[in-house]
Order: C-alpha cells, then structure tokens, then sequence
C-alpha cells in the first residue's frame, strides 16, 4: 500500500501544486492536499508525513499536527518546536552556540489587556526601563521589531533615543526587540530543507520584488556565487541553526558585514517558496528537496515524537478510533 504524504497550505498555488505532481511520479507514494476534520483523543494519523505550510495562521490545524505527531506522523516542522519558540529565543539560541548575531535586547510590552492592573500585576518588572544602559549596549542606528513577527510588519529603524521612544510608545501590546542595525555588504537568504540541504540565495531585502512585495532574489548560474569560505562558513551556519532548532523547513537570512554572515532571521517554519519569488530555477530546486525528503522520511522510521521523553509512555497504535468507523 502507497504510503500517504499529506500537506497543508494556504493561498499559495505554485509549490503544492509542483510537489503534488513531482511528489506523486515516486512509486509507492501518494501525496495530497491533507483533509482534516473531527479528531478523536485516540488517534492513528492516516498520513506517514505530513507538511505544514499554513498552521501559523491556523489554530486548529496546529492542534491536529500536534495529534498527528502522537499518532505516528512524521511532521515538517515538528509542531512541539516552532510553535513554542519565538524570534528572540532564536537569537539567543543562536548566539549560544557561536553564530555570529546583532546586538539585540529584548523589551516590555508597552500595553497591556485591560485586566492587567500595572500597579498590582507588574511588580516584577523594572520601572523606568535603564534606557541608557540599553541604547549602550545596542547603539544607534537600530532596529525595533516584535519579539514574535515577521515579513517587516510593526519594524522601525530608529536613529535617535527619541525616535526609539516615539516608535516603542506606538508599540502597543508588542513584545519588541531592538536590535543592532547591520550595514550590510550583501545578504543572503538561506532556502533549507531537511535541515542539511542549504540554498543560499542572494537577496535585497531594500528592492521591491516582481510581485510587489519588499525583498528580491538575484539570480545566478551557480549556486556559489559567494567566496567559497564565505559559502561554506554561511552553509555550517545553516546547517548549524536548523540542527539547534530541529527545523526541516526553513529560511535563514545572513547580513554580511566585513566578511562575517550575521544571522538576522531564521525563525520561518513556512519559508517562501512562491515560484514569483524565488523564479523557476531556485523553485524547482526547493520543490525537487522537498520531495526527495519527505518521500525518504516517508519510508523510514522517523516519527516527530521520537525525539521527546513522553513518547516512551505512548503505547502502539492499537484500539486508536476513526471516526465514522466502529471504535
């Protein structure tokens, strides 16, 4: 019987599409769009891998993945992990295990739910802020940006204490870092499956890309454009933060500055991968990645619970219930 690869997606058309169609040409595979419904306690996943390109905007479904990974499922990204972490914890992950990272000092919201008294709630946080001892550290220009977003949404460069003020009071109920500013040199953005498969992409993310959007590809004819230890040293980087994260789908962004590749954002469990962005040769190689990985976790043993201490306790997948089947 074929083993069952399902994915999960949102709007976007150009990759599930491709890696349907590739995924479903592999004999002893059958890939399709995942159908998720009702979810009974005791649950046998019926896919052997499924991918995860839209639970981020999706609670239910990132409830399910969870369930499913319980149920045997091998699932890109395991859904324990990304959705517990955030970007300032990547940053403090990746400075720990010696990549090189900005400056970055994580704030207090601004404001908070109306139930939250401040004279009574917040006794445990410093009031005023030592904004002194912070811009020190950091120093100007920087960048303001939600501890837990992304694609430049509420980001400001700030130059000054009172732009930084002006732009942290406008935060509302944000969790904000701010972060040293790399004048970069160049940049790179990172297309990463399986943890070990690395596309390093030139990027810019100042232009406005074909669809309108902010950030560009620059197309090459090789895929080391770079100096080769420059290359190679942004590759173990990559390979080096996917590990530490437990990441089979990524993108990791490096601003280079003076030689050394900055890690500035590597938190993306739903990387871009619209053919309108990456243009057809980078696409089909992150499409022809993605098959081959999930058709080889497909037909090996890995299951996404593997790796946590509760999955001794979970007995085999026995008596599990269907439902609309007999229990």
């Amino acid at each position: 019987m074929a083993e069952k690869i399902g994915i999960l997606v949102g709007w976007e058309q150009s990759f599930p599409q491709a890696f349907l169609e590739r995924c479903n040409k592999v004999p002893g595979v059958r890939a399709e769009i995942a159908k998720l419904g009702g979810t009974p306690e005791r649950f046998e996943s019926p896919y052997r891998v499924l991918i995860d390109r839209i639970s981020q905007e999706v609670k239910h479904y990132r409830f399910y993945l969870k369930a499913a990974a319980l149920g045997g499922a091998f699932v890109i990204n395991d859904p324990f992990w990304w959705s517990a972490d955030d970007k300032f914890f990547g940053y403090s992950l990746a400075s720990q295990i010696g990549i090189a990272t900005p400056r970055t000092v994580m704030l207090p919201q601004r404001d908070y739910i109306p139930a939250i008294v401040k004279e009574r709630s917040l006794r445990n946080l410093e009031y005023p802020l030592n904004w002194e001892a912070i811009i020190d550290y950091v120093r100007f220009p920087a960048i303001l940006k939600p501890a837990d977003g992304g694609g430049w949404k509420d980001v400001s460069v700030v130059r000054s204490q009172e732009e930084l003020l002006a732009a942290y009071n406008a935060s509302g109920q944000n969790v904000m870092t701010l972060q040293e500013f790399i004048d970069f040199d160049d940049y790179v953005r990172c297309i990463c499956v399986g943890k070990d498969r690395i596309l390093p992409i030139q990027y810019d993310p100042r232009a406005i890309g074909p669809t309108g959007l902010r950030g560009c590809y620059v197309q090459h004819d090789s895929e080391r454009w770079l100096p080769k230890a420059l290359h190679d040293r942004v590759i173990e980087d990559a390979i080096k933060i996917n590990k530490a994260l437990g990441y089979d789908m990524n993108s990791i962004e490096f601003a280079i500055r003076d030689g050394v590749p900055y890690a500035i954002d590597f938190t993306n469990p739903a990387p871009d991968m619209h053919i309108e962005h990456l243009r057809e040769r980078y696409f089909n190689i992150a499409v022809d990645w993605m098959v081959a990985f999930a058709v080889e976790c497909s037909r090996g043993d890995r299951r996404t619970r593997d790796g946590y201490a509760w999955s001794r306790l979970v007995r085999p997948s026995v008596g599990k219930v269907r439902l609309g089947a007999s229990s």
